[in-house]
């Protein structure tokens, strides 16, 4: 049964409860502008009622603060979480494809390859007209060595930007395990204060405020399931398992404890493809385990930056072992063949002269390759060090490839496109001045124009392009050692240009230009020389409408992904945000609340100063 001072009872609760709301509202508008912060609410319930023993039963005991919560909705969390993955990702994309569109500008201010091209061509037509002059000759070559620059250059862009991406990786790494580290510890001092029966809303906000940065370098899931007693799985802690997984489900953070990943170089020779940077990273596992690099499920930053690193447009080498055998030495040599139409084409090749290759799922080390054209198949030398005695006849048939297919057009695609070109061009200008019968004023065989400066401070004289057994190693002296980045012309011709062939017959003179008109032609005639089904000078048009296409694809998901994380944004915000409107009218509310309780409580007194003191005997 109640007291009778059981009313001031029920006027004080509802002075706490009306206190408590004003407290958190004042606490939400002090808080209006943190970022990350979730409005927080007065969870409130009447109080159990008690049996008065009388005809009307129990009477109202008034009102308790159960909690004050954060207002979260997950559905939005996770909206927000796959917008942001989109976000990252395009925006990295529209980032660095901006500045590859830029590179192969060609206009007022900047003079590119059509203007490069087009001033050699000039100098040849005018080298036509007179065929024997030594300062045409000169001319034309300088104008050559302005269009080797420019694939130099070109070349030396890529690279640098593949060399950015490579370090933005690195620190995109560095950000996801400083994020895993924070949410570990921020799960620990949570679990901390919620085993004393309340709620860390502003650790939870912290921690989903991370979850949010997390989710624009990598697509990101959480899960949080309450921990039961051992002893008795039906009764709850308090405490809860907070989970964090990347990657397509790779488990990040778990509780208190959290994973690493590193970045780890590639070894001196181990280069994806031949014109790479050496030593980019490959990202790992802190105990070594492989993190997945180019799993379909992956999003964010991280996707972006790996797909602008090594995208190739999915043309990666790739076949079927189709015999095993051994030399002398006991290095294992594994025939692959292949079906694919640019491995077939050797100046297609991106394979690097030495590297990794995975075997039946098995990776190992390879030193040298050779290629049979007669039978497209690719034979690999794994040196013996490298446990090749596990490669048996139980290989044959088997899947083989070296690196990934990546269906992206990233850095390793166009300066393929740019050695395929520079290949293609070189061996048909070459093929024209070192023709049957092609001289120069002395009456010399042609020289080759179009070279490539080697490692070893040589130039290629291509020597081996056409093998007698038909088939093409690593080392071959071919057109596949040419690439942008050594493109060159050659120093015989530039130290004398007179040796540069002009006609075919030699009793005609030097002023005869038969072989400079074929030359001539070789800007248009697809004839001559093609590629990607256009002429020469077509290059930059094909080139440009790869690299326009991506920019604008990539600029318009990244617009569409801003407007998507606007509208969710709104809509979480719409929940879980401070409206300093609502929060006005909330301390208003709440006043009049606490109010109306002290008013309860000035009337109870006055009531029972009546009872005790004027009535009482």
């Amino acid at each position: 049964m109640a007291s009778q001072f059981f009313g001031l009872n029920i006027g004080y609760t509802g002075l706490l409860a009306s206190n408590a709301a004003l407290n958190t509202s004042a606490n939400n508008i002090a808080n209006v502008e943190t970022e990350g912060y979730s409005r927080q609410q007065v969870t409130q319930t009447a109080a159990e009622a008690l049996r008065s023993y009388t005809t009307f039963g129990c009477t109202g005991a008034g009102v308790n603060v159960s909690n004050v919560e954060r207002v979260r909705d997950e559905f939005y969390d996770r909206k927000y979480w796959d917008n942001n993955k989109e976000l990252g990702e395009y925006k990295m994309k529209a980032y660095y494809m901006n500045q590859i569109q830029d590179y192969f500008l060609d206009d007022e201010s900047v003079k590119g390859f059509t203007s490069v091209f087009n001033e050699m061509f000039s100098a040849i037509n005018e080298l036509q007209k007179s065929a024997g002059d030594s300062t045409l000759k000169a001319q034309t070559i300088g104008f050559a060595r302005n269009l080797t620059t420019y694939f130099n250059e070109m070349s030396s862009n890529l690279s640098k930007i593949q060399e950015d991406i490579n370090e933005e990786l690195k620190v995109k790494v560095n950000e996801i395990n400083s994020y895993a580290e924070e949410i570990a510890s921020l799960n620990k001092q949570i679990t901390v204060i919620e085993l004393t029966g309340v709620t860390a809303n502003e650790l939870r906000d912290q921690r989903t405020l991370l979850v949010d940065k997390l989710s624009q370098i990598v697509d990101v899931e959480t899960s949080e399931t309450p921990i039961t007693d051992a002893n008795d799985p039906t009764r709850k802690t308090g405490a809860y398992r907070f989970r964090v997984t990347i990657a397509g489900g790779q488990p990040l953070v778990d509780m208190n404890d959290y994973n690493s990943l590193m970045c780890v170089a590639k070894e001196t020779g181990n280069k994806a493809y031949q014109s790479d940077l050496p030593g980019l990273y490959d990202i790992k596992w802190s105990n070594g385990s492989d993190f997945g690099m180019y799993n379909a499920s992956m999003g964010g930053d991280l996707v972006g930056l790996i797909q602008m690193r090594d995208g190739n447009n999915g043309e990666h080498f790739h076949g079927t072992v189709s015999a095993v055998n051994f030399d002398k030495d006991g290095n294992a040599l594994v025939r692959i063949a292949v079906s694919a139409d640019y491995l077939k084409d050797i100046n297609k090749s991106t394979l690097n002269n030495s590297g990794v290759i995975d075997v039946g799922n098995t990776e190992y080390k390879y030193s040298s390759w050779s290629y049979d054209i007669a039978t497209s198949e690719y034979t690999f030398k794994l040196d013996k060090a490298d446990n090749v005695e596990e490669i048996t006849q139980k290989k044959i048939g088997k899947e083989s490839s070296v690196n990934k297919s990546v269906e992206y057009k990233g850095i390793p695609y166009y300066q393929t496109q740019l050695n395929e070109w520079v290949r293609t061009f070189a061996k048909a200008f070459n093929g024209i001045l070192t023709a049957d019968g092609a001289v120069d004023e002395y009456g010399d065989p042609g020289e080759i124009l179009f070279t490539a400066d080697l490692a070893n401070a040589t130039q290629s004289k291509f020597r081996n392009e056409d093998s007698v057994t038909g088939v093409i190693t690593s080392e071959s002296d071919c057109y596949r050692q040419l690439t942008a980045a050594n493109f060159t012309v050659s120093d015989l011709l530039v130290k004398n240009p007179d040796r540069i062939a002009t006609h075919t017959v030699a009793s005609d003179g030097q002023d005869k230009y038969d072989v400079i008109e074929k030359l001539a032609r070789m800007r248009s005639d697809e004839k001559v020389m093609s590629f990607r089904g256009g002429s020469a000078e077509d290059f930059l048009e094909s080139i440009l409408a790869d690299v326009a296409l991506n920019t604008e694809r990539a600029k318009t998901f990244s617009e569409n992904a801003e407007a998507k994380a606007l509208s969710v944004n709104n809509q979480r915000e719409s929940v879980s945000g401070v409206d300093r409107e609502e929060e006005a009218v909330n301390l208003v509310k709440f006043q009049h609340a606490y109010n109306l309780s002290s008013k309860v409580i000035q009337v109870l007194t006055e009531i029972y100063d009546r009872l005790i003191l004027e009535t009482g005997v």
